[in-house]
């Protein structure tokens, strides 16, 4: 059902059996999950889908090697099979990304890694070879039989500045292991929320609605494209808003304080030399004042990240000036003779992690593991229960989904009818494993549908195996390549909007599309694509006009973007 069927239907039957407010990728993975098993679930989300937290990531799967130290060991090993798993169900959008290690000492760190896992000690010291050396063979014990990825390796001085000649002369060895690269965060979030609407049409899923409140058996939604408000009657709340989640039951008469959230910033540069230092090595680090950081190739471009500050209002976050002088510093430290400044910056972003309020006196001890937290009975005056998803990341989505899916399968009296666990993920079913048969496919579909062999390779880049149903449609009608994007067709663009609930211009330029990440906007770009947009959704020019104009404003105080 498309929009408006949905909310029409709404207004006939109200009721629902679950209620997901939040379209991240916890509250996706939820609503996936139900949807599967055969419930009626509607997710609601007061923005875009991923436009909050889930649209600030460093775009890794990883098991969290780091988390070792805190001895979180139960989440090592959730984190690294879930890794594992989204290399196979999603194979379109997550890739290998081999991990580079530059390390400086060799022996730093061998009293106080125990400290730290004891709590004893929470102040700064920089790991050496032989406490990385021992983390990586743990790391690699947890991946098991399934071995998705290669073992890690260590380098010595020499090897390390033959391979990558630009790397700081100080260092003492690298290691290299693997983790995931989640290539296209909000394609793999996409694509979970068709699968659900596909298998199980009593499943729907609203961008642009909000809960504005309720009480007893009425959740009060609002269209915020519309105004108009609607009643549901679920039985049940999953409160799925991530660092909302406390301003979201208070909405509901609840006063929570379940979230002490930290900020993650990044920047996009865009820089030949770095590009090529790097290659298709992400350098992941402990920086000189003991935060993990990192540099990541994202295509063409430098992913440089994160920083891990305390923030009450994820609102209120965005990437400060200080941020930034710290990602450019934390460049020169690892490549030192490689000048790196603000005007190679083409994007930049910020978002609050929903990390679960604690004691802890580091932002880097905060737990990264997740828990579900149940408000029902006299608590409320609801009568129904609000279970609040509290933490999760990426790499973990499916197993937090599943833990949420089964605590409210066992609620409403159900069992469990499919596991999520082997399921491929979108673009990702069927999708070609080696490069004849990738070939194969291609040059098939380039004789069903006429379309260039190069053309069809890009939408397999993007879409994985649904691009058959997009060159099919492309193939259908009147089409060109835009002016100002010669990879990228009027009749994709139109498909896409028309069947990936874009509201807005800036769904498709943020998060369909990978257009503004990698500084590829232009006033000639937004023009050609607002027009087109306008000629899939109905806009007038009144309409298109205010749509370049949230734009262009969204770009400017969110991302530094000017144009």
């Amino acid at each position: 059902m498309n929009r408006h069927e949905i909310l029409s239907a709404l207004k006939s039957n109200p009721e629902v059996s679950v209620l997901v407010v939040g379209g991240g990728i916890n509250g996706i993975g939820t609503f996936r999950d139900l949807a599967v098993n055969g419930l009626d679930v509607l997710l609601v989300e007061k923005s875009d889908f991923c436009s909050g937290a889930s649209s600030a990531s460093s775009h890794m799967a990883h098991g969290g090697i780091r988390y070792l130290e805190n001895g979180e060991f139960r989440l090592v090993r959730e984190a690294v099979g879930e890794r594992n798993r989204m290399l196979q169900n999603a194979p379109h959008v997550v890739k290998p990304l081999p991990t580079t290690i530059p390390i400086f000492k060799r022996f730093s760190g061998i009293l106080n890694a125990p400290l730290k896992f004891f709590r004893l000690l929470d102040t700064p010291s920089e790991r050496g070879s032989l406490i990385i050396k021992l983390g990586l063979i743990l790391y690699d014990a947890y991946t098991g039989k399934q071995r998705s990825v290669p073992r890690h390796k260590f380098f010595s001085r020499q090897q390390s500045l033959e391979k990558w000649k630009h790397l700081n002369s100080d260092i003492v060895n690298t290691a290299v292991y693997y983790d995931g690269a989640i290539l296209r965060p909000e394609r793999l979030a996409m694509d979970l929320i068709l699968d659900a609407e596909s298998e199980n049409p009593n499943a729907r899923a609203l961008n642009y609605v909000s809960m504005i409140g309720g009480s007893e058996d009425i959740i009060m939604l609002r269209d915020e494209l519309t105004d108009e408000t609607y009643d549901v009657h679920p039985k049940l709340v999953i409160n799925a808003a991530g660092p909302w989640i406390d301003f979201t039951n208070k909405k509901l008469g609840l006063s929570t304080r379940f979230i002490g959230g930290t900020k993650g910033s990044h920047i996009v540069v865009k820089h030949d030399e770095l590009r090529n230092a790097i290659g298709e090595y992400e350098f992941f680090f402990e920086n000189e004042d003991g935060r993990i950081v990192l540099i990541y190739p994202l295509y063409d471009r430098v992913l440089i990240g994160t920083s891990d500050i305390p923030m009450e209002n994820p609102d209120e976050a965005s990437c400060t000036d200080e941020e930034i002088d710290y990602f450019l510093s934390l460049t020169r430290r690892i490549f030192p003779e490689i000048h790196l400044t603000r005007e190679d910056i083409v994007f930049q972003y910020s978002g609050v992690r929903p990390l679960p309020r604690s004691n802890a006196k580091s932002a880097s001890q905060i737990s990264r593991d997740h828990n579900i937290e149940v408000l029902s009975g006299d608590w409320t005056n609801l009568h129904f229960p609000i279970y609040s998803l509290v933490g999760g990341k990426w790499t973990s989505f499916r197993a937090f989904s599943e833990q949420a899916a089964d605590k409210a399968l066992a609620h409403l009296g159900l069992k469990r009818k499919k596991s999520t666990r082997d399921l491929p993920i979108g673009g990702g079913r069927g999708y070609p494993r080696e490069p004849a048969e990738m070939r194969s496919q291609i040059e098939s579909l380039s004789a069903w549908t006429g379309l260039t062999r190069e053309r069809l390779k890009t939408l397999f880049e993007r879409y994985g195996t649904r691009a058959e149903t997009i060159a099919t449609y492309m193939n259908g009608g009147t089409d060109f390549i835009f002016k100002s994007l010669p990879d990228y067709s009027l009749r994709e663009v139109i498909f896409i909007a028309q069947h990936e609930k874009v509201c807005h211009l800036d769904d498709f330029l943020l998060r369909r599309s990978m257009l503004a990440m990698l500084g590829r906007l232009n006033g000639e770009v937004i023009e050609e694509l607002a027009k087109a947009l306008a000629n899939a959704l109905g806009w007038d020019e009144e309409r298109k006009s205010a749509e370049v104009a949230r734009t262009l404003l969204l770009l400017t105080d969110k991302h530094g973007v000017h144009i």
